[in-house]
């Protein structure tokens, strides 16, 4: 059985690619700050027949990240594929937050993948065979002033995501950062259950490098769903991936 650890497991888009990749046939493990959370969570998986580990830590601290990894590999088993899921989400303006506010976030934004990557991805390589999945998202693609922080975050972590895919495609490890572009509601375009079929596609059946960045905004979406009045619309710019699905 394969397995597979969720960094930054929650009731959105992490439960439902947690159940998804339990049902494909992985054991789970989960990560989260919250253990009520998790409990849970892996109460509803194990509901679902699925079997399901998990360990608290803040993705922001180095050492409870790297325990709570050692952990469920010691019960799990070696890591099939890694989803990194943790984020902070707080809103300010560029001139409104402070470089210590963007330096504790970006722990957990960015320094808390790196970390889980270092510490999974020696025995994906020697294996030969391994996924890494990083969740993104539209800021990465066309930041907003009331978002600075995440997007800060997110911009840095495709940015990880894509050298690591340079680097571990070679080896056999695919990587791939999953833009989602809009706000995660059951039953609409952006349902968790549709989200976590496309993280099971790219971690199943990648297609290669066109599959080191999926960005994930349904027909008709809008990518500026960060700015719903249009209040910058003047100084903003259609992504390309909207611009070429246009043109």
């Amino acid at each position: 059985m394969k397995r597979c650890i969720i960094v930054g497991a929650g009731s959105g888009v992490s439960a439902a690619v947690a159940l998804r990749f339990g049902t494909g046939g992985y054991t789970v493990g989960l990560i989260s700050r919250n253990a009520q959370n998790l409990e849970d969570l892996s109460k509803r998986l194990s509901d679902a027949g699925v079997t399901a580990f998990w360990e608290t830590a803040n993705a922001g601290d180095a050492e409870e990240l790297d325990q709570a990894l050692d952990s469920l590999v010691s019960r799990q088993g070696s890591c099939d594929v890694l989803v990194y899921n943790a984020a902070v989400l707080r809103p300010g303006k560029p001139l409104d937050v402070t470089t210590d506010d963007i330096a504790v976030e970006l722990a957990v934004n960015l320094l808390g993948a790196h970390r889980a990557v270092k510490k999974l991805a020696p025995k994906m390589i020697e294996r030969g065979a391994g996924t890494i999945l990083f969740t993104g998202g539209g800021l990465s693609l066309e930041p907003f002033p009331e978002w600075t922080s995440l997007a800060l975050g997110k911009s840095a972590l495709r940015s990880l995501a894509i050298s690591l895919y340079k680097d571990l495609a070679p080896k056999g490890v695919h990587v791939s950062v999953l833009a989602i572009c809009g706000i995660v509601a059951p039953g609409g375009p952006f349902d968790p259950s549709k989200i976590a079929e496309e993280y099971w596609r790219v971690a199943t059946r990648p297609v290669g490098v066109a599959d080191r960045e999926v960005v994930f905004q349904p027909a008709g979406t809008d990518p500026f769903y960060n700015d719903p009045e249009k209040a910058y619309s003047d100084v903003s710019v259609l992504p390309s991936h909207m611009r070429q699905a246009s043109s």
